[in-house]
C-alpha cells in the first residue's frame, strides 16, 4: 500500500470521531488538524502523541511517545504504521429530550402527587478529547452525536425526576407555578448533570427545559388547584372568617333540604341549630381575637395632678402608679383626665382604686383648694 503524504479529517458537524482510513505513514508526512479538532496517534490500542490545530510535519522528535515504541531513525523518512484518530470538539447544541411517560412528583407546597411531563434540549462538546477517546470510543471508527444522544438519554431521564423534585422542594415551588422557574431550573439541572457527562470527557452545554406540562383534566391536578384556591382564600380572609363562610354554606344546604318529610326537616333544623351555635362562636372569635384583624390601638391616657399647690402633668399610667407606690400621691390627691367634667380624687378613678387598698396613708397636707 502506498505511503500517505497528507493526513487530515474533513467530516460533517455530527461526527465526533474519525479514524483515518490508512495506517501507512512515514516521517515527513503532513498532519493537518483543523480548528476544534485534536489528533492522536494510536498503536496497539494505546493512545500516544497528541496534536492540536495546525499543520504538522511528522518527525521523530514530535512523536516522542510513539517513537519510543517503534524507535525510528532520527532525520530519516522511514515508513511506520500507526492509527491516526481525530476528535471533533465542535459544539452540538440541538439535541432534543423529553420524558416518554409522565414522572410522578409531589407538590412540596400542597403535598399532592401529580404526573408531570417535561421537554427541552441541550448541547454537548468534547471537553477532554483523550478521556473521550479512552473511555467511550474503544475501537469504534465513527461516533456521531446521535450515538451520544442515545447513550446519555437514559442517564439524563433517570436523573431528571430526582433533580426536579430536589429543586422544587428546596425552593418550595408548586407544580402549578413551575414554568415561571424554568430558567433557574435549567441552570440547576445543567450543573448537576455535567458531573455525569464529564466522566467521559464531554461537557454539557445549555441544558434547558422548554416546558413542564401537567394534564389539566387529571384528578390530582384538579385536587391541587382546589388546594391552591383554598389556601388563597384563607390567606385573604383569614382562617376563622373562612370557617364561618363554610358554616353559612352548610346552613344554607340544610335549609334547602327538600323531599324528606318532617324527619328531614327536623334533621335540617337540628343541623342548623348546631351550625348556628358554631357560627356564633366563630363570629365572636373573629370579631374579638382574629389575629388577621387586630383591634385598633387605644391612644395613651394623660393624667393631670394637683401636687405641691400646682397643677402638674400629663403623666402616663405607669408614672402615676410609681408616684402612688412612693407615697407622693395620697388617695385624696386631686386628678383629672380627658373625659372627666371636673377634678376628682385619684382614688375615685377605677384604674387606681386597687393601688390604695390596705395602705395606711397619712392625711393630705392642708392646702387652699
Amino acid at each position: 500500500m502506498a505511503l500517505i503524504d497528507v493526513v487530515k479529517c474533513e467530516v460533517n458537524d455530527t461526527e465526533f470521531v474519525y479514524k483515518f482510513p490508512s495506517d501507512d505513514l512515514r516521517l515527513g508526512t503532513q498532519l493537518v488538524v483543523y480548528p476544534a479538532q485534536t489528533a492522536f496517534f494510536v498503536k496497539g490500542g494505546a493512545v500516544y502523541d497528541e496534536f492540536q490545530s495546525g499543520t504538522h510535519t511528522l518527525k521523530s522528535e514530535n512523536i516522542p511517545l510513539l517513537n519510543k515504541l517503534i524507535n525510528l531513525p532520527f532525520g530519516s523518512k522511514s515508513p511506520f504504521k500507526a492509527e491516526v484518530w481525530f476528535i471533533n470538539q465542535i459544539s452540538k447544541l440541538d439535541i432534543k429530550w423529553g420524558t416518554p411517560s409522565p414522572i410522578q412528583l409531589e407538590d412540596p407546597r400542597y403535598s399532592v402527587i401529580v404526573p408531570v411531563r417535561a421537554f427541552g434540549q441541550y448541547g454537548i462538546r468534547v471537553k477532554d478529547p483523550r478521556k473521550f477517546l479512552e473511555t467511550l470510543i474503544s475501537n469504534m471508527t465513527s461516533f456521531t452525536s446521535d450515538k451520544i444522544e442515545q447513550y446519555f438519554k437514559g442517564k439524563v431521564l433517570a436523573q431528571l425526576s430526582a433533580l426536579i423534585s430536589q429543586k422544587i422542594a428546596m425552593e418550595n415551588i408548586s407544580i402549578l407555578d413551575i414554568n415561571v422557574h424554568l430558567v433557574d431550573m435549567s441552570e440547576y439541572t445543567n450543573e448537576k448533570l455535567n458531573a455525569t457527562f464529564n466522566k467521559y470527557g464531554i461537557e454539557l452545554i445549555e441544558f434547558s427545559y422548554v416546558s413542564i406540562n401537567v394534564p389539566q383534566d387529571d384528578p390530582s391536578i384538579i385536587k391541587l388547584k382546589e388546594a391552591k384556591d383554598l389556601a388563597a382564600r384563607m390567606k385573604i380572609t383569614g382562617r376563622d372568617v373562612y370557617q364561618m363562610e363554610r358554616s353559612f354554606d352548610v346552613m344554607q344546604a340544610a335549609a334547602k333540604n327538600e323531599g324528606g318529610g318532617m324527619m328531614n326537616i327536623g334533621a335540617g333544623l337540628g343541623a342548623g341549630i348546631g351550625v348556628g351555635a358554631q357560627m356564633g362562636g366563630l363570629f365572636a372569635n373573629t370579631m374579638n381575637t382574629n389575629p388577621a384583624t387586630p383591634p385598633p390601638m387605644t391612644p395613651p391616657v394623660s393624667y393631670f395632678l394637683y401636687l405641691n399647690n400646682a397643677q402638674q402633668g400629663g403623666f402616663d399610667f405607669q408614672t402615676v402608679a410609681n408616684l402612688i407606690a412612693q407615697r407622693q400621691i395620697t388617695p385624696d390627691t386631686m386628678a383629672w383626665k380627658q373625659g372627666l367634667p371636673n377634678w376628682v380624687k385619684i382614688s375615685e378613678l377605677q384604674e387606681f382604686t386597687n393601688h390604695f387598698g390596705g395602705q395606711q396613708m397619712p392625711p393630705p397636707m392642708p392646702n387652699n383648694i
